[in-house]
């Protein structure tokens, strides 16, 4: 959907903080490619630096662990506020709810798994924490990209219609 302009501020924020996710998890999957193709441990540590210098969540100090606490943070408002106001505003979506919710889990999963993989990425540790980081950011793109685009299509109505701003959260 990207991040466009709409009649709701929430939805704006909600759109652009996914297209920021969705742009940093590309760069994060080609950083995967490489450590396939065996790129060394310091090359890898030299793209998520340059992933600190160059987009707005990485200049927020985030690196490939920092990224993980922040999708899960961005999740935990969401089932927090986001979620409870949506089965307010919009009660027959409460089954794409409950799907949201159960993929906020799996998700949590996920970036346990990235974070794990990153932190024994060495230039020393062998093959094994190289290929676990690409497998684990390739099942994270997998799920967390068909997670946001099913919310932002199912959600994004509710927030036009209710021209919903973040005081009807509370």
């Amino acid at each position: 959907m990207g991040s466009k302009q709409t009649d709701s501020p929430l939805l704006t924020e909600l759109l652009a903080v996914h297209e920021w996710l969705r742009r940093d998890l590309r760069q994060c999957r080609e950083i995967a490619r490489d450590v396939r193709a065996g790129a060394a441990a310091t090359l890898v540590k030299a793209r998520i630096q340059q992933l600190r210098t160059t987009g707005p969540l990485w200049q927020l100090r985030a690196n490939c662990l920092q990224y993980c606490a922040l999708v899960q943070n961005h999740h935990r408002l969401e089932d927090v506020m986001l979620f409870p106001a949506m089965r307010r505003y919009a009660p027959s979506l409460a089954k794409v709810i409950d799907r949201l919710e159960r993929d906020h889990e799996e998700v949590a999963d996920l970036l346990k798994e990235v974070a794990t993989a990153a932190d024994g990425l060495t230039d020393s540790a062998g093959d094994g924490p190289h290929e676990r980081l690409a497998t684990g950011l390739d099942r994270l793109a997998e799920h967390l990209l068909e997670h946001l685009e099913l919310e932002e299509r199912t959600l994004a109505p509710v927030f036009i219609q209710h021209k919903l701003r973040p005081d009807h959260l509370s």
